[in-house]
């Protein structure tokens, strides 16, 4: 039976560099969604759980009650859809993350300039 031998022993030597690590929000930030890339389902339907209670009825509040400009309706199916599609399109968690956390940012936002103004 033919087997191959090696006559040399394979020196492998690792350099002393460092990895180079961010500690900054933005790095702790994608570490974090990259380890919901086994939840993409659950992260889809939390998203479109929380549209669908608070932030679709979100403007006929801020619009009925506190006089808020039509284009919060706009901005609400904005964000709305924007996660539906980004969902349903296949897009990576980094995406469909952001998206759903810039959703929430923007809907608190609305809600802040209701109470401010």
């Amino acid at each position: 039976m033919a087997t191959l031998k090696t006559t040399a022993a394979a020196n492998w030597t690792a350099a002393n560099a460092t990895a180079k690590t961010q500690n900054n929000p933005w790095e702790k930030y994608l570490t974090f969604v990259d380890g919901q890339s086994a939840n993409r389902t659950l992260w889809f339907l939390i998203s479109l759980g929380i549209h669908a209670t608070f932030f679709l009825p979100l403007p006929l509040v801020l619009i009925g009650f506190f006089n808020a400009p039509i284009a919060f309706l706009v901005i609400t199916m904005l964000c709305f859809f924007a996660n539906f599609v980004a969902n349903m399109g296949g897009s990576g968690i980094r995406t469909t993350f952001t998206c759903f956390m810039a959703s929430i940012v923007i809907h608190l936002g609305m809600i802040a300039w209701v109470v401010i103004s």
